[in-house]
C-alpha cells in the first residue's frame, strides 16, 4: 500500500490538495482511500459530500472517511475506557463526566495510527491519503511510535507484569477501601497491544518508498517558517518528505492595483520556498477565483497539480539518517534542514541516542556499531547533524 501524509498550517489547504490528489489516483485506477484525522474535519466539506467514519463511496475507486475518535475508542479500547469510568464514578463523578473525562488528551492522535495500521493489514486499498491536523499535532503523530516505545519499555512492561501477578492477593483488601477493582489482564495488555500496533506502523512510516510526508504551505513568511522547522521536525523521526506544494499563488493574470503589493510578497517568498526546500520538488497553486469545494473544482486542482502524473510516484529520496565509517571511526547523520547546531541537545543513555530539539524529542536505537561508542562531538554540514563517535576511554 502506498501511504501519502498531507500535512501543513491549518488553513494552508491541505486538504484539498489531499481530496484532489485522491481524485488522480482513483482516475488512474488505484483503489484510493482518502482518511481525515483531523479533529476539526473538513475533508466531507472539500468534496461537498457526507461522509462518517467508515469508508464511503465518493467516485469509481474513491473511498472518504472521517476519523471518529469514540467510535474507535470504543471499538479498539472500550475495556480501558469503561474502567477508567468506573474509577471516575468511585471517586464521585457522576456518569456523564466520567464518560468524557475517560477519553485521555491525545487519543484521537493514537486512533489515527491504530487506524491507519487497521487499512494497512487489511489491504483493501492500493492508496491511503492521510488528510492530517495541522502540522503540530501531525507531528506528535509522527512522533508517538518513538515516545510510546520509550515509556512502555521502561515504565509500563513491569508495571504490568507486576499487576498480573499482585492482583488475586490485593483484590480482596482494595476494593472494599477504593470502590473500584484493581485493572484486570484485559485492561492492562489493551495498551500494551496498542503500542505493539503503533511499533509496527513506525516501519511502514519510516520506509519512504512506501510513506511520503508532502507538505502544504502559502507563500507567507509565518507559513514559510513552519514548514521548515516540520521538514526537520519530520526528518528526526524518519519520516521521508518527498514533495512540496506551494498554495494560493496569485496569478499574473491579476492586475487590480490592490494586489500589487501582495504579489510583489509572494514573489520573494515564492523563491525562498524553492531555494530553502531544495533539493525537494515544488509544485505551485494558483489562488482560484472559486472556493475549492465540490468535485468540480476538485477536478481543476487535481489537473494543476498532477496533469498525466502519477501522484503514487516517490517525487524524491530523502536519506534521512545515515551511518559512515570513515578511518575506522563512525560517525552518525541526521538530516535536519535548517536547524542550527545550538537548537541540537544529545544524551547517550545505553544503546539510545537521546535527540532534543526544542519540544520534539527522539530516542534514537543506535546500530549496534555505535552502541558501544562515546558521542565525541557535533557539527552542521550540508543540513545533516554529524555525530562523531569514538570508543569509551579505559580507566
Amino acid at each position: 500500500m502506498r501511504v501519502i501524509l498531507m500535512t501543513g498550517k491549518g488553513g494552508v489547504g491541505k486538504t484539498s490538495v489531499a481530496a484532489a490528489t485522491g481524485l488522480r489516483c482513483a482516475e488512474l485506477g488505484y483503489r484510493t482511500l482518502v482518511l481525515s484525522t483531523d479533529p476539526a474535519h473538513s475533508l466531507a466539506d472539500s468534496f461537498d459530500l457526507e461522509l462518517g467514519h467508515d469508508p464511503q463511496l465518493v467516485r469509481p475507486n474513491l473511498w472518504g472517511a472521517e476519523l471518529d475518535a469514540l467510535m474507535e475508542l470504543e471499538s479498539n479500547w472500550g475495556a480501558v475506557k469503561r474502567y477508567i469510568t468506573q474509577v471516575l464514578q468511585a471517586r464521585g463523578l457522576d456518569g456523564v463526566q466520567a464518560e468524557e473525562l475517560a477519553i485521555l488528551p491525545g487519543m484521537d492522535e493514537i486512533f489515527g495510527l491504530v487506524r491507519m495500521k487497521r487499512h494497512y493489514d487489511e489491504g483493501e486499498f492500493d492508496v491511503l491519503i492521510i488528510d492530517s491536523a495541522p502540522t503540530g499535532t501531525a507531528l506528535r503523530l509522527l512522533s508517538l511510535p518513538e515516545v510510546s516505545g520509550w515509556y512502555m519499555r521502561r515504565f509500563y512492561r513491569p508495571l504490568q507484569q507486576m499487576s498480573v501477578v499482585l492482583r488475586p492477593l490485593v483484590e480482596p483488601f482494595f476494593k472494599p477501601l477504593a470502590g473500584f477493582s484493581l485493572p484486570d489482564r484485559e485492561v492492562m495488555d489493551a495498551p500494551y497491544e496498542f503500542y505493539e500496533q503503533i511499533e509496527a506502523l513506525e516501519k511502514v512510516l519510516t520506509d519512504n518508498t512506501q510513506t511520503s510526508v508532502r507538505l502544504v504551505t502559502n507563500p507567507e513568511k509565518m507559513v514559510i517558517k513552519e514548514s521548515l522547522r516540520a521538514h526537520a521536525y519530520l526528518s528526526l523521526y524518519n519520516v521521508g518528505t518527498d514533495l512540496v506544494v506551494a498554495n494560493r499563488i496569485i496569478p499574473e493574470s491579476v492586475t487590480d492595483p490592490f494586489f500589487q503589493r501582495w504579489k510583489e510578497n509572494q514573489q520573494q517568498y515564492r523563491h525562498e520556498i524553492h531555494e530553502n526546500f531544495h533539493p525537494l520538488p515544488v509544485k505551485e497553486v494558483p489562488l482560484y477565483s472559486e472556493e475549492m469545494c465540490g468535485l468540480a473544482a476538485l477536478d481543476r486542482l487535481k489537473e494543476t497539480l498532477y496533469a498525466d502524473e502519477d501522484p503514487t510516484q516517490v517525487y524524491y529520496k530523502e536519506t534521512t539518517l545515515r551511518v559512515v565509517q570513515e578511518n575506522n571511526q563512525y560517525s552518525l547523520e541526521l538530516y535536519l534542514p535548517g536547524i542550527p547546531k545550538d537548537q541540537v541537545q544529545l544524551n547517550k543513555t545505553g544503546d539510545e541516542l537521546n535527540i532534543r530539539i526544542g519540544n520534539h524529542r527522539r530516542n534514537l536505537v543506535l546500530p549496534q556499531a555505535l552502541a558501544a561508542l562515546q558521542p565525541a562531538g557535533a557539527k552542521m554540514e550540508d543540513d545533516y547533524l554529524k555525530i562523531r563517535f569514538t570508543e569509551v576511554a579505559k580507566v
